[in-house]
């Protein structure tokens, strides 16, 4: 399909979109009122909670005096893995408020970790102390700790007991300021124990019991067998990867970018000595408010993410602002240092990027820009830049001869002129100018 002929294809889906589209939705309200409800239903006198939980979470403010919990979705255990987040969420097209809904039904029942001393005493103390080296938690599968690993490394959510420390104070005077960071409410865990045997995977076995391998090992051995990223940052978090004497509980975010990276470098070493693609190939998705160009460009690997924020959207608030860019690029080799200004976002789509090449047995330089508009009001995690990533290439795709002509073609559609992108952006930067690509449409 010629790139015109793309975009103009592109359009009519996105207006189809807009018009099935519900307003900007602020129900998550109404929907903690009910949730309060739901938690006086389920919580006893004595403050035992017994429940389902899929998923576990650690903090990472005040590393490495962290806070530990076992997410769980009161009143609502018999769906207990669609409250888990997974690709599965994309395909059933969640919406923003969806994401909160879910997000703000689990409560997160904590308790304190020293990171520093987890191992030597089974993962709790009072916390306050640390500043050590980390101890590994490789034998820690008792008491609190022990717990919530064994919810990591199961493959489907575990009947949990929960006793909580005195009934907690659960405040839902929630404004829409509050509404920017959708996370459950919390309360303090007295104990944990498992109401059955979690099911574990041979292959997650396989990574426990060997001692000597390295977690960038292990994490792309469980790729390779079929586990997504979601699943392998789950289970790095819980401190179930790596050598012995080398496993630490991750903070949850630290573990998603760790994985995404990891698994990222694997993908790039395969497709390094691939084909390259054979013509200038243009796709695009729309999820959540936020769209992807990716352009792909003969030749040997190279990427770059450019993210222009619309005045207005979660991450640029201020309405009278201007579009904000953000850049962050790669070669042949990858790069040493962490991505500071797309953060997350870069491994995320990096991730999707190099998934599709290998999966064609190619190789391309890539160019991935990202509008996010003002319709994303809230936000809802990285995964939905991994998952709009991951299938902008299941439809209809646009061609162009040149590079020059793909990245003219697509930044017409831009929040911002083709100057300002061509100033932002590595890749953009060597084509030829001409007057009307320094008139700035910002």
């Amino acid at each position: 399909m010629r790139l015109d002929e793309f975009i103009e294809f592109e359009a009519n889906e996105r207006a189809e979109r807009r018009r099935l589209a519900a307003e900007k939705d602020y129900g998550i309200l109404d929907h903690l009122d009910s949730f309060e409800r739901r938690f006086d239903e389920h919580v006893s006198n004595d403050a035992v909670v017994g429940s389902v939980s899929p998923s576990i979470f650690v903090g990472r403010a005040d590393y490495p005096n962290v806070s530990t919990g076992l997410l769980s979705p009161v009143g609502r255990e018999d769906r207990a893995e669609a409250f888990e987040t997974s690709a599965a969420w994309y395909d059933e097209g969640v919406s923003i408020s969806d994401v909160f809904d879910r997000r703000t039904s689990l409560l997160n029942s904590t308790r304190g970790v020293d990171v520093a001393d987890a191992g030597a005493t089974g993962g709790v103390k009072s916390v306050g102390g640390g500043g050590g080296p980390a101890e590994s938690v490789h034998d820690a599968w008792d008491g609190w700790l022990g717990v919530q690993r064994e919810v990591a490394i199961a493959d489907r959510p575990v009947d949990v007991e929960i006793g909580l420390d005195g009934r907690p104070d659960l405040d839902f005077e929630v404004g829409t300021e509050d509404i920017k960071t959708p996370t459950g409410p919390r309360a303090a865990a007295r104990t944990a124990d498992l109401g059955e045997n979690p099911h574990v995977p041979r292959p997650v076995k396989k990574t426990l019991e060997d001692d000597d391998w390295r977690a960038e090992g292990a994490m792309t051995y469980l790729y390779r067998r079929g586990f997504d990223v979601y699943e392998i940052n789950t289970i790095l978090s819980a401190g179930a990867l790596g050598q012995g004497e080398n496993r630490r509980l991750v903070p949850t975010r630290w573990s998603i970018t760790a994985v995404d990276d990891t698994v990222g470098q694997f993908l790039r070493g395969s497709i390094r000595d691939n084909p390259t693609v054979d013509r200038i190939e243009v796709h695009r998705n729309e999820y959540l408010g936020n769209a992807f160009w990716v352009i792909f460009v003969p030749g040997r690997w190279e990427y770059e993410l450019v993210e222009m924020k619309s005045p207005g959207s979660i991450w640029n608030p201020d309405p009278d602002a201007g579009v904000y860019l953000a850049a962050a690029s790669e070669g042949r080799e990858g790069r040493t240092g962490y991505v500071e200004e797309t953060a997350g976002a870069y491994y995320a789509a990096r991730l999707g990027i190099l998934e599709h090449l290998d999966d064609r047995g190619r190789q391309a330089k890539a160019l991935v820009l990202r509008h996010v508009s003002d319709d994303y009001w809230g936000p809802v995690g990285v995964w939905q830049v991994r998952e709009a990533v991951r299938n902008a290439f299941a439809g209809e795709r646009g061609t162009a001869e040149t590079f020059g002509e793909a990245v003219r073609g697509v930044a017409d559609h831009l929040p911002v002129s083709l100057g300002r992108l061509r100033r932002k952006s590595t890749m953009a930067a060597g084509l030829q100018a001409n007057l009307g690509d320094f008139v700035d449409a910002d």
